[in-house]
């Protein structure tokens, strides 16, 4: 720093943004009085840390270090009695006047307690000794499956996420029975938060392929068995799902009739001769074992041999959920996005590889349409695929792939469809949603709201659950998109009109609208705001996804995990290892809390300094 610190000009500056604090008080008047009483201090704090925002004082935060004084560079959690505390310390370098902080520390211990209530209403308890909480994105299995619950509230799953995107309600209320089954026999508090689908603009579906199922042995590098691939025969009048098992669906005589010891013997789509043993019989079935990749399709005729008589009785298989063959696309190939639901196809080519017909597949909202124009940008399956719109009407969009895999890149139904250029304006409630949300007042303690974009979408859902006022329910608007991060203080005031209520920053779509390279500088901004805000934060999407799925961590992914301690709550997606990523992430964050809490290092003993 060339000069030394203006000291005046500093305290001058400060009392420029406590003015700017007070005027927008004022200009946010209305604003204001709809929030929740309990936000009411909070939403002041939020008012004051964008009038800190609103002008660039970079210069005299390094003044302020100079001197020994904050640099306001942690003052979220309570701006106005951080640049009180700085005033009070200049105005003593300047006239060697004493001054006192009673007031200023009361106003910290207030902010400190009123977080930590907010934080606790919304998000519950959280495990013994860990200060961020652990969502989870409930699988499927977990509505039939009562310890895999057990085990993942035991692992550390304080918050269990339903996705309303998916399955429905009799199976939500298999997992809801499950979770509180659970937390009676654990002993544990775990929160259930649901997501409401929202206006997620989706792929259809493809044409459906033939009913196949493959069932492959685990193997060793060399490629010999080490364990035999489980098989679940089920009864085919019965729906079952299973993480561990390849479910096959079968008629209930066979199941009846089969006992363990006995083979079920068939030769496979490609007319291999194979066997599977049945290993256990109970209420759900059969559990078998099968050491043979083998293809079982819909009809497949199986011989039930007994074990004891020798005794051979032949069934088929029931009817298996048919195969999607995707779309491959590749740079410079034309994609067609319908309107009709016809079932999407990959492209035709003659004999010579041109190109007769395009690949085409349909929207799921093609509402849309009518807000897209040619030269937009268009992201699919999570903006693995990038394309330009190069004409639109009112039946379809001509898309040319413009970023796809070398080998070509993969697209299924029901992927993610992004505009981020476009200026798309739907209803962040739709009537789906309505219609789940008696569903979810009854049972859930928080509520997710899914590709809101503007303060209306928030109201719109405060006022839909006047509908039922004896629920407690927690609002968690989820931060997706670039028009919803443009609008962030407006958002985060039109949120705190309801207690309690959180903020989840889901950085899927969010990367994808905004771009990779801002991801990093936005996902702080939102959790400066929100901490500004006195308002939870929950930090989501593709945190430890390689542990979750592959079961082997990726190096950046632990960066990321540990980069989450910032936020009140993490979340973690479902997958086939998600117990180890659970006990993985506790490890990191129990770890990471003894050096940083939020943006403030805690300078502990450090064993490496044993010299």
């Amino acid at each position: 720093m060339a000069n030394a610190p203006n000291i005046a000009a500093i305290s001058g500056q400060l009392e420029l943004i406590v003015e700017q604090a007070k005027a927008l008080e004022a200009r946010f008047a209305d604003e204001l009085a709809q929030v929740h009483p309990e936000f009411r201090a909070s939403a002041r704090n939020l008012l004051a840390y964008i009038a800190l925002r609103q002008v660039d004082i970079r210069e005299p935060q390094e003044q302020l270090a100079f001197l020994g004084l904050s640099s306001l560079g942690r003052a979220e959690k309570n701006v106005m009695a951080s640049i009180r505390t700085v005033q009070k310390a200049l105005g003593k370098l300047l006239t060697g006047q004493d001054y006192e902080l009673d007031g200023e520390r009361r106003n910290f211990e207030q902010s400190n307690r009123r977080l930590k209530t907010h934080i606790e209403d919304t998000l519950g308890t959280r495990a013994d000794g860990r200060e961020v909480h652990i969502m989870v994105t409930l699988p499927t299995e977990a509505a039939d499956e009562h310890q895999l619950v057990c085990d993942l509230i035991t692992a550390g799953m304080d918050i269990a996420r339903i996705n309303c995107a998916h399955d429905n309600k009799a199976t939500w209320s298999r997992m809801i029975d499950n979770i509180n089954r659970a937390k009676k026999e654990t002993g544990q508090s775990c929160k259930i938060m649901m997501d409401l689908a929202g206006p997620k603009l989706r792929t259809g579906n493809l044409l459906p392929g033939p009913g196949v199922l493959r069932i492959r042995p685990k193997r060793d590098s060399l490629g010999r068995v080490i364990a035999p691939r489980l098989v679940r025969f089920t009864s085919e009048d019965t729906q079952w799902s299973s993480r561990k098992s390849a479910v096959v669906p079968v008629p209930r005589q066979s199941i009846e009739y089969a006992q363990v010891g006995d083979l079920f013997l068939f030769r496979d789509t490609r007319g291999k001769k194979r066997k599977l043993r049945v290993m256990r019989k109970d209420k759900n079935g059969l559990r078998l074992e099968c050491h043979k990749t083998a293809y079982i399709a819909t009809g497949t005729k199986l011989k039930l041999k007994r074990q004891e008589s020798g005794e051979k009785i032949s069934f088929r298989v029931g009817k298996l959920p048919p195969i999607e063959e995707p779309i491959v696309l590749n740079e410079g190939d034309t994609l067609i996005l319908h309107r009709d639901s016809t079932p999407g196809e990959p492209a035709v080519v003659d004999a010579d590889g041109l190109v007769v017909k395009p690949a085409h597949i349909s929207c799921r909202q093609p509402e849309v349409f009518c807000f897209i124009a040619a030269g937009e940008p268009i992201h699919l399956n999570d903006g693995k695929i990038e394309g330009i719109v190069k004409s639109v009407s009112d039946e379809e969009l001509l898309i040319e792939i413009t970023h796809a895999k070398s080998s070509g890149s993969r697209l299924r139904g029901d992927k993610g469809i992004n505009f981020p250029k476009s200026d798309i304006r739907l209803r962040g409630l739709t009537e789906t949603d309505k219609t789940n949300l008696e569903f979810i007042a009854q049972h859930a303690d928080a509520v997710g709201l899914s590709f809101v974009r503007k303060p209306k979408d928030i109201i719109a859902l405060q006022e839909e659950l006047k509908k039922y006022p004896a629920h407690r329910l927690s609002i968690i608007p989820k931060v997706e998109t670039v028009k919803a991060f443009n609008a962030l203080p407006r958002l985060l005031l039109a949120t705190m009109r309801r207690y309690p209520a959180g903020v989840m920053i889901a950085r899927g779509d969010l990367a994808v609208e905004c771009g990779w390279e801002r991801l990093a500088e936005i996902q702080e901004e939102i959790l400066w705001m929100c901490e500004a805000a006195q308002l939870p934060v929950i930090w989501a999407t593709q945190v430890l996804e390689r542990e979750t799925k592959k079961g082997r961590p990726s190096r950046p992914e632990i960066t990321d995990a540990a980069m989450s301690q910032r936020a009140d709550c993490v979340m973690l997606n479902k997958g086939p290892h998600i117990l180890a990523a659970i006990k993985m992430l506790d490890n990191i964050l129990r770890r990471m809390q003894n050096h940083q809490h939020k943006k403030t290092p805690k300078l502990g003993k450090l064993s490496i300094t044993e010299v």
